[in-house]
């Protein structure tokens, strides 16, 4: 993805939200495109993803890997590691992971230098997370730069299994 072909859709992964934003065709601008909301002990919502790309269509994934303030791995982004690598597996489109440290932090400081408050408004505030975390992809594509790394679809069995509530 180092010169975006079409629109790419960046997913931030959360427990009660997933956020989303997506580009435009020339791969210069991100905007917020909403939240997909998540029900505990549910499945992971991955047909929904499918779908809102299929929607907004796009010819690519982004999703946020949160690494700890060190850069080290998680529980939560060994987590979208196998999310990610289960999406590969079941349709075409290409995936990079992307570190995410300070999207969030970094989407609140927008909303609040605009004199906005984020009181009820944590759906925006993923939405603009994955936003944020879109135009560093795209900002780095513009220069030549890929950042990020891809996910094959056999990625996923180098992961633990899925838990009961989790099987597709």
């Amino acid at each position: 993805m180092s010169k975006p072909a079409g629109r790419l859709l960046a997913v931030d992964w959360g427990d009660k939200r997933i956020g989303l934003a997506v580009s435009d065709e020339l791969g210069m601008l991100a905007s917020p495109a909403g939240i997909i909301a998540r029900r505990a002990g549910k499945r992971p919502p991955l047909a929904e993803l499918m779908r809102q790309a299929d929607a907004l269509g796009v010819s690519g994934y982004v999703f946020g890997l949160p690494l700890d303030p060190g850069g080290d791995e998680t529980d939560r982004s060994r987590e979208v590691r196998d999310l990610a690598a289960r999406l590969a597996a079941r349709q075409p489109l290409p995936i990079r992971l992307v570190d995410e440290r300070f999207t969030t932090s970094a989407a609140l400081r927008s909303i609040r230098e605009q004199g906005g408050s984020t009181r009820g408004r944590k759906g925006d505030v993923d939405a603009l997370a994955a936003c944020v975390l879109l135009e560093g992809v795209l900002r780095a594509a513009a220069q030549g730069v890929q950042v990020g790394e891809a996910v094959a679809a056999g990625d996923a069995s180098t992961m633990a299994s899925p838990g009961p509530a989790e099987a597709e």
